[in-house]
């Protein structure tokens, strides 16, 4: 029930189901009790198998199941069971298992919930004989590298375009940057708002391309940067806003081909090539990480977001410009 002024409002649906209330086994069995239909939620978005699943508890994950039509449904490509490998909840994925769930059912580009497993945290989650090609296991590997390598950055008020296959004298050229004699004090840069600060970055050259970067404000993440960066390659920048979170962009051989992408966020549209699908899944959580691996970068450490090998000057332009010209 929740307050209605001076009465209390008996909820019949799922709407105002708020954080862990897919945790909370009396609340799903108060709603459960005063009608809520167990396979679809207010006005047909979604079910409330795939919400407890992902963010809820085995106990109502286990009552769920009892009551649906069918435990394998399919929401926006994904089954419970699917979503709930890629959330990281082994527990709910075996209480659906118990039930019926299919691990092995084909989905989201070939990957299964048995075949994510094996890229995910608990890969004996089930009995399975499917396996991960060696591809796909050196790209599980390298997220694991790279997570690990990366995880003393702090991200935030940072921006980065990381671009595939260049190394930093072309990335300097491409950009009609001046290489800078002086030395650069980050501290000191966080208090500037200047263009001239905005236009200061970062270069450093890593296995596998180069990495341009600004700890103090969103200069690296400008669209012109992306796009003179990534003829003939691929670019990935981001700029970690502090009001507003990591804001992504994507740059394909001199053209914007995708922004206000969220790096990190985990999540891919029902029709993403299988290799997205995976990407998304190994890097939730990790912006920074994500942006290098668009990019097949690969850097060592966190020195290219830290220390960068040397500091250049954009000259003055429209750096917001959508277009090279």
């Amino acid at each position: 029930m929740r307050s209605d002024g001076h009465r209390e409002v008996r909820m019949t649906d799922w709407s105002r189901m708020g954080y862990g209330s897919w945790s909370n086994l009396a609340v799903v069995r108060e709603r459960l009790a005063a009608g809520a239909d167990p396979n679809t939620l207010a006005g047909g978005r979604g079910r409330p198998l795939h919400h407890a699943a992902r963010e809820g508890s085995a106990e109502v994950v286990t009552e769920l199941v009892r009551l649906v039509d069918d435990v394998d449904a399919v929401d926006d490509g994904r089954t419970a069971l699917w979503l709930a490998v890629h959330a990281g909840r082994p527990a709910n994925a075996r209480a659906l298992v118990a039930a019926g769930a299919d691990p092995e059912r084909p989905m989201m580009a070939g990957w299964s919930p048995a075949r994510l497993s094996l890229a995910g945290a608990t890969p004996d989650l089930f009995d399975t004989s499917v396996t991960l090609t060696q591809a796909e296991a050196a790209t599980v590997a390298e997220a694991g590298r790279l997570i690990d390598a990366l995880a003393d950055v702090d991200s935030e008020g940072m921006s980065l375009c990381c671009v595939t296959g260049i190394d930093a004298t072309e990335a300097v050229r491409r950009l009609d940057a001046a290489v800078l004699d002086e030395e650069i004090d980050v501290e000191d840069m966080w208090d500037a708002d200047d263009d001239e600060s905005i236009r200061t970055l970062g270069v450093t050259e890593v296995p596998g391309g180069c990495i341009i970067s600004q700890p103090w404000a969103y200069g690296a993440s400008m669209p012109l940067v992306a796009l003179l960066l990534s003829a003939g390659t691929v670019c990935y920048g981001m700029y970690a806003n502090p009001k507003s979170g990591n804001q992504g962009e994507a740059a394909h051989d001199g053209v914007i081909t995708g922004s206000d992408l969220h790096p990190g966020g985990g999540w891919s549209e029902a029709n993403a090539p299988a290799a997205e699908v995976l990407r998304d899944f190994l890097y939730q959580h990790h912006a920074v990480e994500y942006c290098c691996a668009y990019a097949a970068v690969r850097p060592a450490d966190a020195r290219p977001f830290t220390e960068p090998d040397r500091w250049v000057r954009l000259p003055a332009r429209d750096w917001w410009a959508s277009s090279r010209n």
